[in-house]
């Protein structure tokens, strides 16, 4: 089913042929009786049932005898086939926002997820005869939308660069949004944003996993600070060796490393110890 446009008239020229209709059953009432008359009043009525009004952003689909004749789209009062069926579909933006699901991630960890979807109707034909209740059809197929995307990714990643649900909100809005696009079509709607709304892990695991969230945070913060340790240690060597400041032997360059790594890598302050005697002794 293709939208096409219905045969319609200016509301406006067609009230005036159907004032003149009356005009004329009436002159023809009072001076030559009622048979050309009434004929002019049947067809000012038959007229009249095809007198209809479009706001702006809405569409009416007109139907004849069960046949689609076409959609209007012009905003105004127009004069389309009479005796017709009309069907106004809104053609604004409007939202969708779904309730918070339960799903698996790509884990199998048990989350919530939840996402407001932006969409209009482009197509009005297809909003009325492809689908049975375009609006419920789009509610329906954005949760499994949801669903679907939601089971790609892991909730949270932190040991690679991997695309996660939490770390990578846009990405995961996008494939939301080409995902529901795919499945929408058919209804002649066009999704103009997917947003994720809500995202947390379920409430039976939601205490493990802020555990395990922490654990990670630490070993990656604490990783980075050994490596920031090792790389400053190294330049502390490389620098008093190269500017000839203190002349070391292996030993002492490892009492140095192991002094310089603790008051780096320690959570506490570095307490100091003078040595006044050698440090072979």
């Amino acid at each position: 089913m293709r939208e096409k446009q219905a045969w319609r008239l200016n509301g406006f020229l067609g009230i005036l042929i159907i004032a003149i209709l009356l005009a004329g059953a009436v002159f023809s009432i009072l001076e030559q009786g009622f048979v050309l008359g009434g004929i002019l009043i049947v067809l000012a009525i038959t007229l009249a049932t095809g007198i209809t009004l479009v706001q702006p952003n809405q569409s009416v689909v007109v139907i004849f005898l069960g046949k689609y004749m076409g959609t209007i789209r012009q905003e105004g009062i127009a004069l389309t086939i009479p005796f017709t069926v009309r069907r106004t579909i809104s053609l604004r933006v409007r939202n969708f926002n779904s309730n918070r699901l339960k799903v698996n991630d790509v884990n199998g960890n048990p989350i919530e997820i939840a996402a407001v979807i932006v969409f209009k109707v482009v197509d009005a034909a297809k909003a009325v005869f492809d689908v049975d209740q375009y609006e419920k059809f789009v509610e329906i197929q954005s949760e499994t939308a949801i669903r679907t995307v939601a089971t790609k990714y892991p909730y949270d990643s932190y040991e690679n660069n991997d695309l996660s649900l939490r770390g990578n909100a846009e990405e995961v809005s996008q494939e939301l949004l080409v995902e529901l696009q795919d499945r929408l079509k058919v209804a002649g709607v066009e999704v103009i944003e997917a947003r994720l709304t809500h995202l947390a892990y379920s409430t039976e695991i939601a205490q493990a996993m802020l555990q395990r969230q922490q654990a990670s945070a630490i070993i990656a913060a604490r990783k980075q600070i050994v490596d920031g340790a090792v790389g400053m240690v190294e330049d502390a060597i490389q620098r008093l060796e190269k500017e000839g400041i203190v002349d070391l032997d292996e030993e002492r360059k490892v009492a140095m490393i192991n002094n310089l790594l603790v008051s780096i890598v320690s959570d506490h302050g570095a307490q100091p110890v003078i040595n006044s005697g050698s440090l072979y002794q």
